[in-house]
């Protein structure tokens, strides 16, 4: 018989800048609530009390001294927890046995991956493991994906209900955004990057729209990669940096919703940069940019102030169109910058959303939507400042 847990939640990487902001989302939005248990684990014992003390958390909040080179002290993290929160990235670097561990353990895992290669690796390596153990282990619960997966989801449901029928084309498209992305997501694509110049077949991979899906392979995908005047929403739109992520994702969850989407499915993301020659300005600029792979912006563990973090938002359009001309359109939309404010909100609900409301969800290795579906657009839209509205 299994031992009772001592935590419900583990927060791993507590330290960070990202794990420090989910830490002080529970202090803050859910002080007082005793429904559930959560320790912060880290490194270092000193630097956990710090933040600890730093953030207004309880000084009674259990801390976890774990360490990725000593694989001992990460399984005592899993022996004590139901579900562990991970923002430890590189997830190439760092992630791999984490994830076997889990899976083998039967623990819930969470983590804001953007690392597809590595994504895939993992699912060849322990979806059977998870399968087995009932182990429910989701990437990508962060900025990168939840928006765009959960927003197609959303449209779909609507096109099912108002329509009959959901759509095999959808365009995701970003209107407006401002806020930075994180310097863990900069390190990734440059350790993604790195290991595809060493392995070709990880390029193969990286530029495989359905390298999510192993045994599945759908239609063509258009590649956004140059910028175009898009004439049914009157604007330039140019290459968008998460698209390679987010598009793989809901990919995924379409395969894991039984092609509730179609087997020819469609989608593709872009920016839109607004109409006339300022609009294609703007376009040119943005599919020129190669900003994240520049040396000089935030590194791991580094990020925005509390004021630039509250200044930022987004806000994305998804559009779906059939054969007979019909079309919907959902846009999903939130306060606080994406890459750290938003993200660190939407992990922290994806974690308690396991535990507590997708308790039929069975062990594997999801993607968001089919894995908590209406009940994280939920606690999204009731806790963490998120929109879902149909336009």
């Amino acid at each position: 018989m299994n031992q009772p847990k001592k935590f419900d939640i583990v927060i791993y990487g507590a330290t960070g800048f990202t794990g420090r902001l989910v830490a002080e989302y529970f202090v803050k939005q859910y002080a007082g609530d005793d429904s559930f248990s959560w320790a912060m684990a880290g490194r270092s014992a000193e630097k956990l009390a710090q933040v600890r003390d730093e953030i207004g958390a309880p000084v009674t909040t259990p801390l976890i001294v774990a360490d990725a080179n000593d694989l001992n002290s990460i399984q005592a993290m899993l022996d004590a927890t139901k579900l562990v929160i991970t923002t430890v990235g590189p997830y190439q670097l760092y992630g791999s046995e984490l994830v076997a561990m889990c899976a083998k353990s039967g623990i819930d895992y969470v983590d804001l991956c953007g690392e597809p290669v590595w994504m895939r690796q993992m699912i060849d390596a322990n979806e059977v493991a998870a399968k087995k153990s009932g182990a429910r282990i989701v990437f990508s619960c962060g900025f990168d994906s939840i928006p765009f997966d959960l927003g197609i989801y959303r449209l779909q449901q609507l096109a099912k209900e108002q329509l009959g029928a959901t759509f095999s084309r959808v365009k995701g498209r970003v209107r407006k955004m401002q806020g930075t992305f994180s310097g863990g997501t900069a390190a990734s694509l440059k350790a993604t990057l790195a290991a595809a110049k060493q392995d070709p077949s990880l390029m193969q991979l990286l530029l495989n729209p359905f390298s999510l899906t192993p045994g599945f392979t759908g239609p063509a995908q258009p590649f956004g990669n140059k910028p175009y005047f898009e004439e049914e929403l009157n604007t330039w739109v140019a290459p968008f940096v998460m698209a390679a992520i987010n598009t793989r994702n809901v990919h995924r969850s379409n395969a894991l919703l039984n092609h509730q989407y179609g087997e020819n499915f469609i989608y593709d993301e872009m920016l839109m940069t607004g109409p006339g020659d300022k609009g294609e300005a703007i376009a040119n600029a943005v599919a020129n940019d190669k900003g994240m792979m520049k040396e000089g912006g935030p590194k791991p563990g580094e990020g925005p102030s509390k004021a630039e973090r509250e200044a930022g938002f987004y806000d994305i359009l998804f559009v779906g169109i059939n054969a007979s001309g019909e079309s919907l359109r959902v846009s999903v939309s939130a306060e606080l910058d994406p890459g750290y404010g938003s993200t660190s909100r939407m992990i922290a609900e994806s974690a308690l959303c396991l535990l507590k409301d997708a308790t039929d969800t069975q062990g594997g290795i999801w993607t968001t939507a089919p894995a908590m579906g209406d009940k994280l657009i939920k606690r999204l839209t009731d806790n963490a400042r998120l929109t879902f509205k149909q336009e």
